[in-house]
């Protein structure tokens, strides 16, 4: 185990009518706070209204931005800096999923920033400042409620990019699992296969002596895998969508890989999916983790086989060890198939060759990954690979 430093100030408030606990909360945010959401869901929900209630009995001014769309965009994050500024906003609330909370994010690292936000995630400069950031959160996939990290999309120059820092992790965040109810199918399946891919991501590593950990990977992994046909098949079912939802968390707050190296090469590679094509970030990387894990496997093996026959219950045959790892590759893409997911860059929507243009965008910091180190050819490889 390699040492570390943690820290968690999130504050999560989970359960039944966990955001009317917005009235308590909300002064964290000072007396301006931007309101920030999609594109209407929250609406049709009933969810804006009571928002809207519970700040009402708060002495904060509201300022409102909607409008934010799956891979959230540069331009709707500068439209937020400018609003921000303008009206002297001291807080920023995100209500929605991952998407609505990493535009949250850019914005409040933008607001007290004197250059262009978008530096932040060119690696141009470092944050050093930011608003508080609350979430009330209604589709559990990205982990951002907890996280220190957000993505945001340029989609003019089609450059999906991610930017770190501690300073970007929520407040406090508001997480009633009823308010998941009425996600479609595939947004359901979609986070499940991000969450999954977070903890992936820290499980496949090098670093030795990390047993701990590695199990709580496995726990989580399990977890989400035996709860999610019984939400995909009861929507409504609350011990589900609330394993769901903690799960998302847990899967990106750092702790599963705490004092281990991650990899977070498929990450990286699937980011340029959405980029080019617009797709949903959880679709893209059920095409992209099989193909990392067909493409990496001799590179660490025996965490490959531990992966088959602890999360899998792939059975073990001696001398037998990359059919295992095989085996449990297949059974995870086949998870994938079952809960309605793309498993291949042709159900995903893709109908042309950019990956060489992916591969070098990809690879913008360096060779990508910690399991193997991943060049150009590697990665168009990889690609290659999600073909089938």
């Amino acid at each position: 185990m390699l040492n570390f430093r943690y820290i968690s100030p999130t504050q999560f408030v989970f359960g039944r009518n966990a955001e009317a606990s917005l009235v308590e909360e909300s002064p964290k945010l000072g007396k301006v706070i931007l309101l920030h959401y999609g594109s209407g869901s929250i609406v049709k929900s009933g969810l804006y209204d009571r928002v809207k209630k519970h700040l009402a009995k708060t002495s904060a001014k509201i300022v409102e931005l909607g409008g934010v769309k799956p891979n959230p965009s540069l331009e709707l994050v500068k439209k937020g800096i400018n609003l921000c500024r303008s009206s002297g906003v001291t807080g920023v609330l995100a209500v929605g999923g991952g998407s609505v909370i990493d535009s949250a994010k850019a914005i409040a690292i933008g607001v007290p920033y004197s250059g262009d936000v978008w530096d932040f995630f060119t690696e141009k400069a470092t944050v050093a400042e930011a608003l508080p950031i609350g979430v009330i959160l209604t589709l559990p996939a990205a982990g951002s409620e907890g996280s220190s990290s957000a993505v945001v999309t340029d989609v003019l120059n089609k450059s999906k990019f991610d930017c770190e820092h501690d300073l970007m992790r929520p407040i406090f965040s508001l997480m009633n699992p009823e308010l998941t109810y009425t996600l479609s199918p595939f947004q359901t399946a979609c986070g499940i296969t991000d969450m999954l891919s977070h903890v992936m991501e820290r499980y496949f590593t090098h670093t030795e002596d990390v047993n701990l950990s590695d199990r709580l990977c496995e726990a989580v992994m399990r977890s989400i895998i035996d709860t999610s046909p019984k939400v995909l098949a009861n929507p409504t079912d609350y011990a589900g969508r609330a394993e769901l939802m903690w799960a998302s968390t847990i899967a990106h707050i750092d702790l599963v890989g705490l004092g281990r190296v991650g990899d977070w090469a498929s990450h990286r590679i699937e980011h340029e999916l959405s980029a080019q094509y617009d797709v949903a970030h959880g679709a893209g990387l059920a095409t992209v983790f099989p193909a990392w894990m067909k493409y990496v496997l001799k590179e660490n093996l025996a965490k490959a086989v531990q992966f088959a026959l602890r999360v899998w219950n792939v059975n073990y045959v001696t001398n037998k060890d990359e059919e295992i790892a095989l085996e449990g590759i297949r059974r995870h893409k086949a998870f994938y198939d079952s809960i309605g997911m793309p498993t291949n860059l042709k159900a995903l929507g893709v109908k042309d060759n950019r990956y060489a243009a992916m591969a070098e965008k990809a690879l913008r910091s360096g060779a990508l990954g910690e399991v193997k180190k991943l060049d150009k050819k590697d990665v168009v490889g990889i690609y290659t690979l999600a073909e089938a």
